[in-house]
């Protein structure tokens, strides 16, 4: 078995992605994970089949333009940096086009946290939408920051684009953003019954003490 290395971890995490179904045709993501002033991110647009060669170690301080990326890549860089320079409790971040959630996100309307499998991911508000900007520009990522303000909010969609999801970890992220993709596609499918339902205001709180409740008896 392969050491466990960030560099496997981002692989494995990108393979599973497109296991699940949560890429879309062009299999366009990216990917990346902190350690202390270092983040490790994917270099160019597919992970369709990502090895350790398509991952750069990058300087969390240091502007983007000086970064050792491809010019046409250097625009996803503060997409990263910056939101891992405002909340401290982020270690990974996954960027790409589900198919139900960037329907969302065309829609310009919240995935609602309905699905409890959500909240079990510490999902408890709507995944908010940020308004469109270009891709990478300071208006995106300065929209992105505004919704992470919020400690929160540990996901959001980006107008007319996709998903972008955070976690302490990249598994972590990525069972949040297969929550999300879940959710967004039982949301749509409930709306044919009669659209989807709330859960009772104090349903995360219950759904958190009852998983602690669990945890400690481990």
């Amino acid at each position: 078995m392969p050491a466990s290395t960030p560099e496997n971890t981002l692989i494995n995490v990108a393979d599973t992605l497109q296991t699940r179904g949560l890429l879309f045709l062009g299999a366009h993501a990216n990917l990346s994970l902190r350690e202390g002033d270092r983040v490790l991110m994917t270099r160019g647009g597919s992970v369709a089949d990502l090895h350790a060669d398509d991952l750069v170690w990058l300087d969390l301080n240091v502007e983007a333009a000086e970064q050792p990326f491809e010019p046409a890549y250097r625009e996803i860089i503060s997409m990263h940096t910056r939101l891992y320079q405002a909340r401290e409790d982020v270690g990974a971040i996954i960027h790409c086009h589900p198919r139900h959630a960037t329907a969302f996100a065309v829609a310009q309307r919240a995935v609602p946290a309905v699905y409890e499998p959500m909240l079990r991911q510490d999902i408890h508000r709507d995944v908010p939408v940020v308004p469109w900007a270009p891709r990478g520009s300071s208006a995106s990522v300065d929209g992105i920051l505004r919704a992470f303000e919020d400690p929160a909010h540990v996901a959001v969609l980006l107008a007319n684009h996709g998903a972008l999801v955070t976690g302490a970890t990249p598994e972590q992220a990525l069972s949040r953003l297969t929550a999300i993709e879940e959710g967004a596609e039982v949301v749509l499918n409930a709306i044919a019954l009669g659209g989807a339902q709330p859960l009772p205001d104090a349903a995360y709180a219950e759904v958190a003490a009852r998983m602690r409740t669990f945890e400690s008896a481990a």
